[in-house]
């Protein structure tokens, strides 16, 4: 597997000493908040193999993933999301602390809260998302909603930091009836395009 372009590798690098100090959710959400903030403020790193458009639908590319340690599963994955132009998400959920962040392009992320019969509720405006900004998700925070791309003509990237392997989470889709249905997300990878590796005594 190919080793992570220099940014990243230093970005997985502090992310991984944070999941492994931080004594409580809200400040990792805060401090990885920042350095996934610094992650994104430069568009100069991802590889298009990983920020490959399909027209049809949008894709997402696992770029790195903890590894398990014995009985210890994965404690994060990052990811890259491509949004082709009109892309959307379905109303989700994550069941995990996550952390977005976008690298070029925009994107339009609505929250929801569930009704009684289990209909999704927006809550409040819908947040657009410029290059830079970051946004937070988890159980205790508010997790479910929907992302879209700002744009009809281009394509948007965003940058994904779950507290889990989210390829393989069992997670939901809420329809507007009331429906929900589990799904796993998997992956857009193909060998032309790996999970990256990072030597952690020297992520530069």
């Amino acid at each position: 597997m190919p080793q992570a372009p220099a940014p990243l590798a230093r970005f997985l690098g502090d992310l991984e000493a944070l999941v492994a100090a931080a004594p409580t959710e809200s400040a990792l959400l805060a401090a990885g908040g920042d350095l996934l903030g610094a992650l994104v403020a430069k568009d100069d790193w991802l590889p298009d193999a990983y920020a490959e458009l399909d027209p049809s639908h949008y894709r997402q590319f696992l770029l790195y993933r903890d590894p398990p340690d014995g009985d210890r599963p994965s404690r994060f994955s990052v990811v890259s999301f491509v949004w082709g132009p009109g892309h959307a998400s379905p109303v989700h959920d994550h069941t995990v602390w996550g952390l977005i962040g976008v690298l070029r392009g925009a994107e339009i992320s609505q929250r929801y809260t569930l009704a009684t019969n289990g209909a999704p509720v927006p809550v409040g405006e819908p947040d657009r998302l410029e290059a830079g900004a970051i946004e937070a998700v988890s159980p205790r925070v508010g997790d479910i909603h929907r992302v879209s791309n700002a744009y009809a003509d281009r394509a948007s990237i965003s940058i994904h930091v779950y507290g889990a392997d989210i390829g393989k989470v069992r997670r939901s889709i809420y329809r507007p009836d009331g429906e929900r249905r589990l799904f796993i997300s998997g992956y857009s990878n193909t060998d032309a395009c790996p999970p990256f590796t990072l030597n952690m005594e020297d992520p530069a």
